[in-house]
């Protein structure tokens, strides 16, 4: 049976993000988008930077997302400047790996194909061509995939339906019930009461709300920025302080600017209202591509106006004012900054000749770094890997500024990112810096090994073994001997005869031997099991696995030892050692669980999948080579040939016990289950247990609990805002917080939720909810 015709998809939910505020409005386009999507299978959400499209993308996806079996899945393309990146950002939200295949986006159309999911592309207007070309590809491939995007252009994609998003509805004079049902009057004021805890519409301020949302042309982002101000500033003094700034630039007269200028003043506004340490800071900040950290700021931003010691505080202050946003990465706190804010602060850093000393304390600050964290990555992985994920992009800018032969050396530091998360990436950037001009030749074997080092990775023999020449050639020329036994012992590997590949591997090992280094000791242990595995000599597996596992547990290297206990686990499988095998192979799977290194897993999981149909397990055995075949065509990666033969007789004995049909159905069970759930099973360890929240769990505030536990007994926004003494307009913020929190469109939604809880008090019938229900239909929620 060909396993290429049996594997199946493993479902997914999504990845859309809980929203952080209230969704404010836009009815009317929620409902045309939904019209669209029912007609077509692209539709791009165009408008100005600030107007909103994000949100109103995410608020659509979450709306639809029950509608697609495969989820809802958000690919932000801000932060992406290489246009040859853009199918490998969707390839990474999707949860796939470009890791092993030499060809990543040939693997997108293939994986869509049976697919029925939506992708929400955002931000597109910076890479149409790219993200056009892409969606054309997916649109042929995969007729169950619906595509949204939002880009301040459309994408001029055959079969685009283009849906313009206009500013919010403006204010018009009115009774102050009329006023504060608009929408971006109900923006200011629910922004204003979260930014100052106490900014309510009155009768008093309602004309200067409802002039400023005018003024601002109803832009959500202006709106924002203006009222995030009421902690220091009333309505009025908002509205004057703007007129004023208006004023100078129309001559007085009150006509409507093009509303990108208005977007523009509403932001200089703000600007000017920083004293000058925040706006050195705004300025500076904008040479991030990505996220920051409060360390990056420091060694980048702070000098003259921002001095070291008040980067913090500094940086708090932009957050308070709503210029940059703070999220969480762990448990690290990081910074970016919105898009459009983004290219506003570049203009102002380029206005204030500061480009490129920013920009070359950044790329020293990221080359000193990866530098210095490179000797100790090996170590280190898991924390080197996680500060990668969350600096990659900030490290791509310096790519893309340094000259060629740093660029060698930098991508070179990154080596284990590219192993474990971006192969064929790391092989773009090497092609093109070496053929730029590959430096001295230390620097040449740096580049090439690398390159040799990530083709071996895609089973590339072709690129390997030029590139593993020449970084032989340049080690032995610049005398840097752990990268010559290095170069070698891959080089062994990729020989294409036992005799060339015996007389490399000598050498490497003679070379290692005389060095007493342990990264050239592992790769030539490593080197040598492989081709034992490959040759069935497993004595010669068994003593160099054995060594390197205890190398490797040592020295803390966590990629060395996964990969030593997986050379040693497979040996004794090979040989019928059961017993032996399944405890190494048991350590080896969280380990690159841990590292997430899927090429790894896979192995393991055939590995693990193989041990059980020998052990009379058929059920567990069947499940986990189906699962072992998704993740291996999520990395890209080719089946091992020493896998090939253990796989097959697996198959077969699994086979015999269940019977074909048996077989295909827990296969393809297998094929299903997310990487973790076929992990507990290769580990015999039980799927956790569903459990009803406590009381204090789950997350709502306070006082948002309070007004959820009021809606669940059935009263309406009037009856809750009497009975907890605060505006039926408070109430109604908090109702729609909750609506977002939890992620439901109704009243009825959250009492299920609470009563799933265990958070409803319980007092209301059936009967009684409904009614309320019914009377409640009628309220914005």
């Amino acid at each position: 049976m060909s396993r290429s015709t049996m594997a199946r998809p493993p479902r997914r939910s999504g990845n859309l993000p809980a929203e952080a505020t209230s969704f404010i409005g836009r009815r009317h386009e929620l409902a045309e988008v939904r019209k669209k999507l029912t007609e077509a299978r692209l539709v791009s959400l165009v408008g100005p930077g600030g107007v909103g499209k994000t949100r109103l993308a995410v608020r659509m996806a979450s709306g639809l997302g029950r509608g697609f079996p495969g989820g809802a899945w958000l690919v932000e393309l801000a932060e992406v400047r290489d246009p040859a990146r853009v199918g490998d950002t969707v390839l990474a939200t999707l949860d796939l790996r470009d890791q092993a295949a030499a060809d990543p986006l040939a693997r997108l159309p293939a994986h869509l194909r049976d697919k029925r999911l939506l992708i929400v592309l955002d931000n597109c207007e910076h890479l149409l061509e790219a993200a056009s070309r892409l969606v054309t590809e997916i649109m042929k491939a995969a007729p169950g995939v619906s595509v949204l995007a939002t880009s301040r252009e459309p994408l001029s994609a055959p079969g685009e339906h283009v849906v313009p998003v206009p500013p919010l509805q403006l204010p018009v004079a009115g009774p102050l019930a009329r006023v504060r049902q608009n929408e971006a009057v109900t923006l200011f004021v629910e922004r204003a009461a979260a930014g100052s805890g106490a900014f309510e519409l009155t009768a008093a301020n309602q004309a200067a709300v409802a002039e400023l949302c005018r003024r601002l042309d109803g832009l959500p982002l202006a709106i924002e920025l203006a009222a995030v101000r009421t902690r220091v500033l009333s309505a009025e003094q908002i509205l004057d302080r703007l007129s004023d700034r208006f004023g100078l630039l129309t001559g007085g007269v009150r006509a409507a600017m093009p509303r990108h200028q208005t977007l523009r003043t509403a932001i200089d506004w703000s600007h000017d209202l920083l004293a000058a340490g925040e706006q050195a800071l705004l300025r500076r900040l904008s040479v991030f591509s990505g996220r920051f950290t409060l360390e990056d700021v420091e060694s980048v931003c702070a000098w003259d106006d921002v001095p070291a010691e008040r980067a913090l505080d500094l940086l708090s202050s932009l957050v308070d004012k709503s210029l940059v946003m703070k999220e969480d990465a762990g448990s690290l706190a990081c910074y970016r900054l919105h898009e459009t804010m983004r290219e506003y602060a570049g203009l102002k850093l380029r206005a204030a000749g500061e480009e490129e000393a920013v920009e070359r304390r950044c790329s020293g600050y990221y080359r000193s770094r990866c530098r210095r964290s490179a000797a100790e990555a090996r170590v280190r992985l898991l924390e080197w890997l996680a500060w990668m994920d969350l600096e990659i992009d900030n490290i791509r800018s310096v790519l893309r500024r340094c000259p060629a032969h740093e660029g060698v050396d930098l991508v070179y530091f990154l080596g284990w990112y590219w192993m474990t998360r971006a192969t064929s990436e790391g092989v773009r950037w090497l092609d093109e810096l070496l053929a730029s001009g590959p430096g001295d030749p230390p620097t040449r074997a740096h580049g090439y090994f690398m390159r040799g080092f990530l083709a071996v990775l895609q089973s590339d023999p072709a690129a390997a073994r030029p590139a593993l020449e020449r970084a032989v050639t340049a080690a032995r020329e610049a005398d840097l001997r752990s990268l010559l036994s290095q170069s070698l012992s891959l080089a062994a590997n990729m020989a294409g005869d036992r005799l060339s590949s015996r007389r490399l591997s000598e050498e490497a090992h003679s070379v290692a031997a005389a060095l007493d280094d342990l990264p050239a000791t592992l790769m030539a242990l490593q080197s040598r099991a492989l081709n034992g595995l490959a040759d069935g000599d497993l004595d010669d597996v068994r003593a160099a696995a054995s060594q390197g596992v205890r190398i490797s547990r040592e020295i803390g290297d966590l990629y060395s030892l996964g990969m030593m206990l997986l050379n040693l686990g497979s040996a004794m499988l090979m040989a019928g050692a059961l017993d032996e095998a399944k405890p190494l192979l048991a350590e080896a799977l969280p380990i690159a669980h841990r590292i997430d290194d899927r090429v790894a897993q896979y192995c393991l999981l055939d590995a693990l999948g193989c041990h059980a149909a020998a052990s009379g397990q058929a059920q567990v055995a069947a499940r986990l080579l189906g699962a072992a075949e998704t993740v291996r065509t999520g990395a890209g990666a080719s089946l091992q040939p020493y896998l090939t033969r253990l796989v097959a007789r697996a198959e077969e004995s699994a086979t015999a016990a269940l019977g074909e049909p048996g077989f295909r159905a827990e296969y393809e069970a297998g094929a299903r289950l997310s990487r973790d759930a076929a992990i507990r099973l290769a580990l015999g360890e039980p799927a956790p247990a569903a459990r009803a929240a406590p009381a204090d769990a789950g997350p709502l505030g306070k006082r948002e609990a309070e007004v959820a536990r009021l809606v669940a007994d059935g009263l309406s926004n009037k009856r809750i805002a009497a009975r907890l003494f605060i505006s039926e307009h408070t109430v109604d913020s908090h109702v729609r917080n909750i609506l977002n929190k939890l992620g439901v469109n109704s009243r009825a939604q959250i009492a299920a939720w609470m009563a799933a809880s265990g958070q409803a008090d319980g007092r209301s019938s059936t009967a009684s909810g409904s009614a309320a229900f019914d009377e409640g239909s009628s309220e914005t929620v």
